[in-house]
């Protein structure tokens, strides 16, 4: 998964920087800025801005910057096209700009749209003036004030189409650790996920896979430590589930193992599992009625060429005498299990 975080300059240039090197070292490839908050004062854009890029820059960040008319004033430039100098790939445009010079923008930058707002005139006004869509991203708003942020639904929906039409979709959760004023009741995409900020983990995959988003990022300043080694793992395509595990099926934790990308509603399938060297007898103290929700098993010598297959239960599921029972997603963790899917690793600790 790609994921992201948000930099905002009156945070202080110290703040910023150790937040992007606390980004690169996890992974995250995406971080996005705004150039026109009007809270923003006293803030030296032209310097600080260059240096931000130039770290970016060094870690591989996509930086992603929001834009107005009034930006060009506050960098001392003439023209948009003069923010190239500074180093800056991909402009999000709120406001301010018709088609023609949209799609004018978008020869000399990615354009990231604002998904949230994005009417059909638009897009055919843009195809009527030459865009190419591969120059373009499609970014949802997030959302200070409560109870005005979309549906989970409504996400889905408008980025079901944003995405048959070839463009890359982004949304927000909210942070945890440090919100961001003047409100600091979060910076969600989902209205749902304001009151869930220390469900990071669960908000980027239900962004991910229900809201059909390819970029999610974090809306607020910061999030604690625990989130960030999540953040890590989706940025390597593995979620971490806590398990208990009987003491001879041990090995199975030293593995990143991958769910078929033809998942089972049913059970996560390793497609790692079955390369192990081991014969795995029938264990009749191990098998039970019910593979209750969360079972580890592991398929036994009696399922022939499966054996040695791990799998987890998404649901509970009826006793079998060639699988056996190995151990238990602990139950915090049993909510990350619909998730863990299409190709999506999951890591046993």
């Amino acid at each position: 998964m790609k994921t992201g975080i948000s930099i905002y300059f009156s945070n202080g240039m110290e703040k910023n920087e150790r937040l992007i090197k606390k980004a690169v070292k996890n992974g995250v490839k995406y971080a996005f800025t705004s150039l026109h908050i009007p809270e923003e004062t006293g803030v030296d854009y032209r310097s600080d801005i260059q240096r931000l890029l130039a770290m970016c820059k060094e870690g591989q960040l996509n930086l992603i910057v929001d834009v107005g008319p009034e930006t060009l004033e506050k960098l001392g430039t003439n023209s948009i096209s003069d923010l190239k100098e500074l180093g800056i790939t991909h402009v999000r445009l709120d406001y301010g700009f018709d088609a023609k010079e949209t799609v004018q923008i978008s020869r000399d930058f990615y354009v990231v749209f604002n998904a949230s707002t994005i009417m059909e005139e638009e897009l055919l006004e843009w195809k009527k003036y030459g865009a190419d869509f591969t120059r373009f991203a499609a970014c949802h708003n997030f959302y200070p004030k409560e109870f005005t942020a979309l549906s989970l639904k409504r996400t889905k929906e408008m980025n079901q189409r944003l995405q048959y039409l070839g463009f890359t979709t982004m949304a927000f959760v909210p942070g945890n650790l440090e919100l961001r004023g003047p409100l600091f009741e979060g910076l969600p995409t989902v209205e749902e996920h304001r009151k869930r900020k220390d469900q990071v983990l669960l908000n980027m995959l239900e962004l991910y896979y229900e809201g059909l988003c390819d970029v999610v990022l974090i809306g607020d300043v910061d999030v604690e430590e625990k989130d960030w080694k999540d953040i890590k793992c989706l940025s390597q395509d593995y979620v971490e589930l806590k398990a208990d595990i009987l003491p001879s099926y041990e090995f199975v934790r030293d593995i990143i193992h991958h769910d078929r990308p033809d998942s089972s509603e049913s059970v996560i399938r390793s497609q790692e599992s079955r390369h192990y060297k081991k014969e795995i007898m029938p264990d009749e103290e191990n098998q039970a009625q019910i593979r209750k929700q969360g079972s580890i098993c592991i398929s036994n010598k009696s399922y022939l060429r499966y054996m040695g297959e791990l799998e987890i239960a998404r649901i509970d599921l009826p006793g079998e005498d060639r699988v056996n029972i190995i151990g238990q997603v602990h139950d915090a963790h049993m909510k990350y299990l619909p998730y863990i899917q299409k190709g999506l690793g999951v890591k046993l600790v």
